[in-house]
């Protein structure tokens, strides 16, 4: 029994594809079709699988059907968190969706889940992404503070929505976290941030992450051991389709 992490499936079975990368990069070219033969040969169904967002490109449930299909029909358990392109997931509707497909899907929203002694804990977290301004070399000079203000705003609620799923977890005893987050726990412009002092506040043991898709951003946020902790990027394309091993 093993416990394995990706994210950024962005799948389209119904609905239109938007992504120029996904129109014309070579690594998302069947990245479905990749994805699942490697779910086959390494999960089984014992395993557990978190899906860490962007599962979809519809835009509402009815769109996104066979997305979610696709998705039950992997190997093992299946955990999914939300993404900022999951649109047809409102936090106020995760029990509707949880009541409509589980045990084949579970939705992770102001909660947990556990795996062996671990509570696994999640949100979609936030961070601030820009614009930045850039001089002639490609160093930053500024940003848009406007920006920055809204960002903190959406920080916060993401803060208060994660504290409520780790206190959760330790009311009911558990001592041993997993975190997950689809936007990465820093931006380009932090050494840490509300994300990672709540990950070492509660003891969270890995920091699993995504969003960061696209080579150029595969470096836009912590990874390795930070004061303590070990964080990871788990976005599709960053691992090639092969989900990501975090505990035996």
């Amino acid at each position: 029994m093993s416990l394995y992490a990706i994210g950024d499936l962005h799948l389209h079975y119904q609905s239109v594809l938007k992504s120029q990368a996904q129109l014309h990069d070579r690594v998302w070219k069947n990245h479905e079709e990749k994805f699942r033969r490697n779910c086959d040969a390494l999960l089984t169904e014992e395993d557990t699988l978190v899906l860490v967002g962007d599962h979809s490109w519809g835009k509402k449930l009815s769109e996104c059907t066979q997305d979610l299909q696709y998705i039950s029909d992997l190997p093992g358990r299946k955990i999914l968190t939300r993404g900022n392109h999951d649109h047809f997931w409102e936090v106020n509707k995760t029990g509707q969706l949880n009541k409509l497909y589980k045990p084949a899907l579970t939705f992770l929203q102001d909660s947990y889940e556990s795996y062996r002694d671990y509570a696994l804990v999640g949100t979609k977290g936030y961070t601030f992404e820009g614009p930045f301004y850039l001089d002639h070399r490609g160093r930053i000079t500024g940003w848009d503070e406007k920006e920055e203000e809204h960002a903190k705003k959406l920080v916060e609620r993401e803060l208060v929505r994660l504290r409520k799923s780790f206190d959760l977890a330790r009311a009911a005893g558990y001592r041993k976290f997993i975190m997950f987050l689809h936007y990465p726990p820093t931006n380009i412009l932090e050494e840490r941030s509300g994300f990672t002092d709540m990950a070492e506040e509660f003891g969270a043991e890995q920091v699993i992450y995504a969003h960061c898709h696209g080579e150029a951003r595969f470096h836009d946020s912590i990874q390795g051991e930070f004061r303590g902790r070990n964080y990871q990027l788990v976005s599709g394309d960053y691992l090639k389709w092969k989900p990501f091993k975090i505990l035996d």
